[in-house]
């Protein structure tokens, strides 16, 4: 049998045992806090390899569409715009718009068009549909369009990265 004194020593024990103290509240929340600074930088490196890899697969898809136009103006299966654009398209637009085939009826419901690309995608670094456009007139460093044609797209974005070049480099 348990005395009076055990009794109530066991209920002051208990109490006490009941939280957390400080030190233990402050040992807790300072492993959250290194925890949380270590999650939140890779997280963000995450997020910009996410659209590295969508401006990798954006300019890949634009540059295609524009290599494909050339190369059915080429064959003659469509007709060059303009004679200064030497078979490229004029404009990023033309190439969702489409163009006319070359000797197609259009009298039966076909409309004889060729689309290259779906929609112009946004620059996932610039959130825009601008894109920068080099003719093929223009210098290959050029940041600025001459068009005549779209021989080249890029990126208007000024920053670098991860590797260190500059993503209008790409």
């Amino acid at each position: 049998m348990l005395r009076s004194h055990e009794c109530s020593g066991l209920r002051t024990r208990r109490k006490s045992q009941a939280g957390f103290t400080l030190v233990e509240l402050i040992v807790a929340f300072t492993i959250l806090l290194i925890l949380s600074s270590m999650a939140v930088p890779m997280a963000r490196y995450q997020v910009r390899r996410e659209k590295e890899k969508a401006l990798r697969r954006d300019l890949e898809d634009m540059r295609n569409a524009i290599d494909k136009y050339k190369d059915l103006c080429d064959q003659g299966k469509i007709q060059s715009q303009n004679v200064d654009a030497y078979c490229y398209p004029l404009t990023l637009e033309s190439l969702v718009e489409g163009v006319q085939l070359a000797n197609t009826i259009s009298g039966n419901g076909q409309s004889g068009k060729m689309r290259f690309l779906r929609r112009i995608p946004k620059d996932p670094m610039t959130g825009d549909t601008d894109w920068g456009k080099r003719s093929m007139q223009d210098d290959p460093t050029s940041t600025s369009w001459g068009s005549q044609n779209v021989f080249d797209v890029y990126s208007k974005s000024m920053d670098k990265a991860s590797d260190g070049t500059p993503y209008s480099e790409w």
